[in-house]
């Protein structure tokens, strides 16, 4: 029977199956509302860390073709290439850096984030093509000159604008569509993204170096360096042309995905665009949250100033501290010299030794983004911080000293290690979150900025450093590089006890209230 007790007024029996059955999806769809969708998330901060994979592949690829690109330039007959002058080109792309980071927050506020983005992503393809063939329409292919010397260095420039661009916006990015529970996490994921895209372009240098060598070039005094007889003709024409040319498939990439993600909640409101904003924050958050969320926006927003002393000097003061000495401590020396240093100290095969840091640091980096919310970021930049000093000092005590190679190579895998779980990702973290809404834009170009310099400074001085000798100790110049990074890092760790705030589990909007009442 179908029907129970109808004389009673009771309904049919099939009759409260279906509005069971209904209930359960209006259930089941009003939870979706509410958590919103984590694959829509995570799928638009996948294509937005793409911007990080660029960002480590064009800082590192130099890193396998800087000596084939120096063999290739002492070749030149109207200009002497001094090692001067290969520093400047091994860090030119970091001029690039600058501009582009000094003009991330015009870009992001006037053109938004992601029409900032693809313009990265535009520099980076044209730069990876111009860097092969710099001799492109003006030049004769495989003549080395003062001139074709100026453009290849222009198209590292280029490159190095997108790099800029994108070291300062892809957090911002991130960050202001992330979930506060979870935004450490995602933005810590750009810097994998930075240290995977170093990884890769570590392999696709060896893969193309082959069964072909780097030319061996010995310092012969004054600033001067020449090629080796012997030295593989085949690397110092062309194999460092692949290198570079290698990076315009990901470049490509970047640039067309980039198109398909939704411009961030907080331009769009800042742009007046509030049905947009809402859009994207409900599908991320969820219906209630989503509201919630674009109310609380709104009200910092639309706040009567936006000068970027608006909260006083300090704010900005710990953003650009943190930018300084992420650079300061050293890493990018190793990162972009690492072959070159792995050489130095012996090793047989110096861009597999390379791989193998690479993958250390990996993993390191997966240690951070693990973490991060639940230790905070103070702790793991303060013990990261303790770990360089101890590889930086064991690096100085031991490097050049015969039989103590292994100790030397542990000792830098400490020092990268230590850096990977802390001032990597945790110094982007910390400088797309800590300032408020209405100087985050101008605040983070700042920083960025700073960012930038101190590492053309930390990579242009390396080698000169590095290659210091006295009359009474030639490996002078090695301990005092890596004394001097470990003294730095020990100030790192004291400048984050002392100054630095604990942003973990903040909101963006947030921001506004500490450092109000700071």
């Amino acid at each position: 029977m179908l029907l129970r007790g109808n004389k009673t007024g009771r309904r049919p029996l099939y009759h409260n199956n279906i509005t069971k059955i209904n209930q359960c999806l209006i259930n089941l769809i009003m939870k979706q509302n509410n958590s919103g969708s984590k694959a829509y998330l995570f799928s638009i901060v996948l294509v937005a860390v793409l911007g990080g994979l660029l960002f480590g592949y064009d800082t590192a690829v130099i890193s396998g073709a800087e000596k084939g690109l120096q063999a290739f330039f002492l070749g030149a007959e109207d200009f002497t290439y001094t090692d001067s002058w290969h520093g400047f080109t091994c860090a030119s792309a970091l001029i690039g850096c600058i501009i582009g980071s000094a003009v991330s927050g015009y870009l992001a506020s006037n053109w938004g984030r992601k029409k900032s983005l693809i313009f990265a992503g535009i520099m980076f393809f044209i730069s990876a093509l111009g860097s092969m063939e710099p001799e492109f329409l003006f030049f004769e292919h495989g003549h080395a000159d003062f001139p074709l010397l100026i453009a290849f260095n222009i198209y590292r420039v280029i490159g190095g604008v997108g790099v800029g661009l994108a070291s300062a916006i892809c957090p911002m990015y991130i960050a202001e569509v992330a979930p506060s529970n979870i935004r450490g996490t995602l933005v810590s994921w750009n810097q994998f993204a930075i240290i995977f895209g170093q990884l890769v372009v570590y392999m696709v240098n060896f893969f193309i170096l082959g069964d072909h060598t780097n030319p061996v070039i010995e310092s012969i005094g004054q600033g001067m360096s020449a090629v080796m007889p012997g030295s593989d003709p085949w690397t110092i024409a062309t194999g460092w042309r692949y290198m570079f040319g290698s990076e315009a498939v990901p470049a490509g990439l970047f640039a067309i995905l980039i198109c398909f993600v939704p411009e961030t909640p907080r331009y769009l409101v800042m742009a007046g665009q509030d049905t947009k904003a809402l859009a994207v924050l409900t599908k991320i958050n969820g219906d209630a949250a989503g509201h919630e969320i674009l109310d609380e926006i709104k009200n910092t927003v639309t706040e009567k100033t936006e000068r970027v002393f608006t909260y006083g000097v300090l704010v900005i003061f710990v953003g650009i501290m943190l930018s300084v000495f992420q650079q300061a401590v050293g890493i990018n020396a190793v990162l972009y010299y690492a072959p070159r240093i792995f050489g130095d100290m012996g090793m047989e095969n110096p861009m597999m030794q390379t791989i193998i840091m690479g993958v250390v640091n990996i993993l390191f980096t997966l240690v951070a983004i693990f973490t991060v919310e639940k230790w905070g970021r103070k702790l793991l930049l303060i013990t990261g911080s303790v770990g360089m000093a101890v590889g930086a000092f064991g690096v100085a005590l031991t490097f050049g000293h015969a039989g103590l190679e292994l100790v030397t190579m542990l000792s830098i895998m400490v020092y990268s290690a230590s850096f990977m779980m802390s001032w990597g990702p945790i110094c982007w973290v910390l400088i797309s979150e800590i300032f408020p809404n209405t100087i985050r834009g101008a605040a983070v170009a700042i920083a960025v900025a700073f960012q930038w310099i101190f590492n053309w400074l930390v990579s242009a001085s390396f080698v000169p450093m590095f290659n210091m000798q006295t009359a009474g100790d030639p490996n002078f110049g090695h301990w005092f590089t890596y004394a001097l990074y470990g003294l730095i890092c020990v100030l790192a760790a004291v400048f984050v006890w002392r100054l630095v705030p604990e942003t973990k589990g903040k909101t963006l909007e947030d921001m506004t209230k500490l450092w109000k009442k700071g």
